[in-house]
């Protein structure tokens, strides 16, 4: 089933799945049959986008798989992260954090260069990252104050690299109109949550950004920023449900049979 509006009704249904069975509303309101055999473990999403006769399908599909999901980066002394990598264009930073350097780089020259360098001095005052590149594999360094040289990624903490990968993450070349982060403030030092909420409110202004987290500074921070809408949970014998929410207050949904 896919429908245009925010609720359910016969007239905002433009697809209609039962079973195997798949149909779309066409522009005279009529419906017409396009698939009879569907499995039950196929998605009409994969099976039915069709740009001519369901352009929405399409459309909504596109959407969907250009929506980004940040669950948790890799910063051990193994860590692709920091080691050397190819140097390629890079607008979008991989699940895995392994092309860091090049999606910095790729920032600086067709993204928001200042923006990155604003977050990396809110976060670690002082402090510059910079790419060096040598027989066209690039390498991230940090220069901070104090210190008498640059550190390369191998010797960054697990927090500093961490929070280097959440700059690359969120401030994309390329922003997606959804971005979901799980639990950013693993491994990082609370001083910087702060800076972490006002990295995440930039994004914010090109994407929706989700944030699951039980940092409860973090959530301070969040709420602080404009814009910025919690959602508190709480699990009671086994159920889980949103806080000062009550049954009778719950949205309206039917979710059909398939």
């Amino acid at each position: 089933m896919h429908l245009h509006g925010p609720v359910l009704r016969p007239s905002t249904m433009l697809v209609d799945r039962h079973g195997p069975l798949v149909r779309i509303r066409s522009n005279n309101d009529e419906w017409s049959l396009v698939a009879d055999n569907l499995s039950t473990f196929d998605s009409m999403m994969t099976q039915i986008a069709d740009p001519r006769n369901a352009p929405e399908m399409l459309q909504l599909r596109e959407s969907i798989r250009a929506w980004r999901f940040y669950d948790h980066f890799r910063t051990d002394v193994d860590s692709r992260a920091r080691l050397p990598q190819i140097g390629t264009r890079t607008p979008i930073l991989g699940n895995d954090g392994s092309d860091l350097a090049a999606a910095v780089q790729t920032i600086h020259e067709i993204g928001d260069g200042k923006a990155l360098d604003a977050a990396v001095s809110d976060a670690f005052p002082g402090s510059r990252v910079s790419i060096a590149s040598e027989s066209g594999r690039f390498g991230l360094t940090m220069e901070q104050h104090g210190m008498l040289r640059p550190l390369g990624a191998a010797e960054l903490s697990d927090g500093t690299l961490r929070y280097l990968l959440w700059i690359a993450a969120l401030l994309t070349p390329r922003p997606p109109e959804l971005i979901v982060l799980n639990e950013p403030e693993t491994s990082l030092h609370p001083d910087l949550l702060e800076a972490l909420a006002r990295l995440i409110a930039k994004a914010a202004e090109q994407s929706q950004v989700i944030v699951v987290t039980h940092a409860a500074k973090l959530i301070t921070a969040l709420a602080k920023q404009e814009g910025c809408h919690a959602v508190v949970l709480e699990k009671t014998f086994g159920e889980t449900s949103i806080v000062g929410t009550k049954e009778l207050g719950a949205p309206a949904w039917h979710w059909p049979s398939r």
